[in-house]
């Protein structure tokens, strides 16, 4: 099963658990970090899916930058895709295509989209992050599946990012710091402009940097 295969028992599991919790709000459990003294702070649906304040700020940055097209990597159980489809729905454009590589969880995430009224806005698909083949400019990636991959899907879609596309790492806090010095890295070989949100599981921002369009001063590589 190689990288993808290491995380299933534990994504079946906390999908069990989501189950039981029928959609109840819990304080958030990540290890306090420097950046983020105070997790329980926020709030999350399980461990997985992103907190709940990230899933805000995830649907108000949709009705903010009017992406066209979403690129989403770990869907889980849905939850986030629902959220972003939200903004596109209330923009009244775009589409969001995602994707969950395990086939029982996709399955359950599938079952969310279609009961929320959104699946209009949303392509899931049951692919490896790796392999999915997405046409168009990319102006919203949202990089949320294994931690070890994290980095090569950015650098996968990189080329395909639109000039002002954004580029969202989730699980980028400190601890366990893997997806953080993905980011870290991929900034100091010139090729994002990085910033990192002191969230609980943390949260990295990034633009692709690329040559300026006509009339504008030439971006830092």
């Amino acid at each position: 099963m190689g990288l993808f295969g290491r995380k299933l028992k534990q994504e079946h599991k906390v999908m069990l658990q989501a189950e039981r919790a029928a959609g109840e709000l819990l304080p958030e459990y990540h290890r306090a970090t420097p950046e983020c003294p105070q997790p329980g702070r926020w709030r999350m649906y399980d461990s997985m899916t992103a907190e709940f304040e990230v899933l805000e700020f995830l649907r108000t940055l949709v009705t903010t930058v009017k992406p066209r097209l979403i690129v989403e990597t770990g869907a889980f159980l849905g939850v986030s895709t629902v959220w972003m489809a939200e903004g596109l729905r209330r923009n009244g454009e775009g589409r969001i295509v995602s994707c969950e590589f395990d086939p029982v969880v996709c399955a359950k995430a599938q079952e969310k989209i279609s009961a929320s009224g959104l699946a209009e806005w949303i392509e899931l698909r049951n692919a490896s992050s790796l392999e999915i083949q997405v046409d168009g400019p990319i102006d919203l990636l949202f990089s949320d599946s294994d931690l070890d991959i994290r980095e090569q899907e950015v650098r996968r879609f990189l080329p395909q990012i639109a000039p002002y596309g954004l580029i969202l790492m989730h699980d980028a806090s400190s601890h366990p710091g893997r997806v953080r010095d993905a980011a870290k890295r991929l900034e100091a070989e010139g090729l994002i402009s990085l910033l990192l949100l002191p969230t609980p599981r943390g949260l990295a921002i990034a633009q692709k940097r690329s040559a300026a369009g006509p009339g504008e001063p030439a971006r830092a590589r």
